[in-house]
């Protein structure tokens, strides 16, 4: 009664190959839309808007991109926050040498560079995958660590090593407060989000997707590995790079190789593992799980009066995603994504018994 499609006829292919072709899933996502832009900017206070949302945004969008090509396309990676650290460089390059650019062309430029630092590190999985294509990927990443520490040019031979972003302008407006950082990165997330959506559901989409099952099979239906792989590994980085732009420019407001360790690459695979592989809004609930739950536990422990030392949350936060991770790896390998999919399942059949 809730969650039914009957009735819900289709009278032209353009309405049964819509994003969202049951009525229901259209009402939720633009109530869902309605509330984050305008809603949530008037209501929030800047610690949820700048320590919460903003991050949630951005970690969303680097989860759909390791989601892209380890989900949908099936080449494991563990290169991410390398990526993450290109397009951040790449926008403070950019915005430095080229201050009359616009911030959203500096955005584009920035994942435009990760995407080919991307293609380049990808060459290898033509000839290798699984596990030694991961040990490939995190090379990958301590090699670009490694350049952006020691050349100094591309932190303008800063003796720290440490710089700040530049003041961000768009049309003439400075983007300075929480609310303001926050609506860009919740349209660019927004507008990234449709295009991986309608990517996956287009002709490359399914190559990956082949690829992902049975690679041998693939090639033998005629889907080219070169080409289809490189541009999985190509538009993956891009979203990667977008995705450490905005965490440079929006959210931290500096620009340094350590803000995107191992330990970051890392966060953002317990986000695909946890949300679902091979699923967009997995990747949303993945990110949300991993940024909401440290203020669980700090909230929880709080309540019951226990005060306990940064050390302790911080160790009883890696012990509880470490058992979150097992738990659905065994029970449920397909993660949040798949038990949001099973309760919409149980909706259509409400209130008679499955």
């Amino acid at each position: 009664m809730i969650y039914r499609e009957a009735g819900q006829f289709k009278t032209s292919y353009e309405a049964d190959e819509a994003i969202f072709p049951v009525r229901q899933d259209r009402v939720f996502v633009i109530g869902l839309l309605v509330v984050a832009f305008f809603v949530i900017p008037v209501i929030g206070n800047d610690y949820w808007l700048r320590s919460v949302l903003t991050p949630f945004l951005i970690f969303s969008l680097a989860a759909l991109g390791l989601n892209i090509l380890t989900g949908y396309a099936g080449q494991i990676s563990l290169g991410t926050a390398g990526f993450m650290a290109v397009g951040a460089f790449a926008a403070y390059k950019l915005s430095t040498g080229i201050p009359e650019l616009n911030i959203i062309i500096v955005f584009i430029l920035s994942g435009i560079i990760a995407a080919l630092v991307g293609i380049a590190f990808g060459l290898p999985s033509l000839r290798i995958k699984g596990f030694y294509l991961a040990v490939t990927t995190l090379a990958a990443h301590f090699f670009i660590e490694w350049t952006l520490t020691h050349f100094g040019w591309f932190t303008n031979y800063s003796t720290s090593g440490v710089i700040s972003a530049p003041e961000m302008v768009l049309f003439g407006y400075t983007i300075e407060s929480a609310e303001s950082r926050y609506l860009l990165a919740l349209s660019i997330v927004v507008v990234m989000t449709l295009l991986a959506k309608n990517l996956i559901r287009s002709e490359l989409g399914r190559a990956w997707m082949a690829i992902r099952d049975m690679d041998v099979a693939a090639e033998v239906i005629g889907i080219p590995m070169l080409k289809t792989k490189l541009l999985a590994f190509a538009i993956s980085s891009f979203y990667c790079g977008v995705a450490g732009a905005l965490w440079a420019f929006i959210y931290i407001g500096t620009v340094e190789p350590q803000a995107f360790d191992i330990n970051r690459a890392f966060e953002v695979l317990f986000m695909v593992i946890i949300g679902g592989l091979g699923s967009i809004y997995g990747s949303f609930m993945g990110a949300a799980f991993i940024v909401l739950l440290p203020i669980l536990i700090t909230n929880i422990a709080f309540a019951f009066g226990a005060n306990l030392p940064a050390e302790v949350l911080t160790n009883a936060q890696l012990i509880i995603f470490g058992s979150l991770i097992i738990f659905f790896l065994i029970v449920e390998p397909y993660g949040l994504a798949r038990l949001w999919q099973v309760a919409k399942e149980k909706l259509r059949l409400w209130p008679f018994p499955h």
